[in-house]
């Protein structure tokens, strides 16, 4: 039985992954999905009570925590990650550490931009460096705009009480730093890139970029953009399509499983 590591992105926790943790287990698979640090919880207690110390979340200590999970285990895990976990993927199967990753909606490696109107004015807002350390709270409104775009008000309301969280400026601050280049040239394991053709905060444009980026013609490398999709592509109406997808890429990749080891 092959294990599934679902990363969660900024403003999530692992709730989050709830219906994806129970379709993937029915498919067969051990099914994990780690918090970030500091976002253990109800998201709903976590909005009312910022953990302290949230604004000074760094990326390295997201992508730490995750890594370590990783080493611990027998064999090479597949992982899941939405958004700056899909970033988290990228990172550890540039790292060797991964049997299969799948980035969906991820934050791009090396400092990669689009030029995109939501894309520059959502990063903006998050990474203002005017505001230092201070968490960014996200609320109802900005959810439905930014991260929920194709919901309707109602159901945004419901997906914001259910999922959302505060988050740190520093991960996304992080990201278009060292701690989020990779080499592009490297071999690395099958490797999926997902985008959503509606998402306002990681446009489909620069999921593609991400995907043509890398290089190496030896690695399996594939990318699907899914229409009428927002950044809440995992738990908007529709996410059964986007897991059925996922499924069958990695059935289609499938091969036995190498056991952890550290890179020298």
């Amino acid at each position: 039985m092959k294990t599934i590591i679902f990363v969660h992105g900024m403003f999530q926790n692992p709730k989050s992954w709830l219906n994806w943790i129970e379709f993937f287990s029915k498919k067969g698979y051990n099914c994990i999905a780690p918090a970030w640090p500091l976002h253990e919880g109800e998201p709903a207690d976590l909005r009312q009570n910022p953990p302290a110390g949230l604004g000074k979340l760094a990326l390295d200590e997201v992508v730490t925590s995750i890594e370590r999970l990783v080493l611990d285990m027998d064999e090479k895990p597949v992982m899941i990650g939405h958004s700056v976990g899909g970033l988290v993927v990228q990172l550890l199967a540039n790292r060797g550490y991964l049997d299969m990753g799948v980035a969906i909606d991820s934050v791009a490696p090396n400092a990669m931009l689009d030029f995109d109107w939501g894309f520059f004015k959502n990063s903006a807002i998050i990474t203002n460096p005017l505001k230092g350390d201070d968490p960014i709270f996200m609320d109802a409104e900005t959810f439905h705009g930014a991260f929920a775009n194709t919901l309707s008000e109602e159901q945004a309301r419901m997906a914001f009480e259910m999922f959302a969280t505060h988050d740190s400026r520093n991960v996304l601050r992080d990201c278009m730093g060292s701690a989020g280049r990779i080499d592009l040239d490297l071999a690395h394991p099958p490797l999926l890139l997902i985008a959503g053709e509606k998402d306002q905060i990681i446009p489909a444009s620069l999921t593609e970029k991400n995907y043509k980026a890398y290089s190496d013609a030896g690695s399996v490398t594939a990318y699907k953009m899914f229409p009428d999709r927002s950044h809440f592509i995992c738990g908007e109406p529709g996410w059964e399509a986007v897991a059925a997808y996922v499924y069958d890429w990695l059935q289609a990749n499938d091969t036995p499983a190498e056991p952890v080891t550290r890179m020298v």
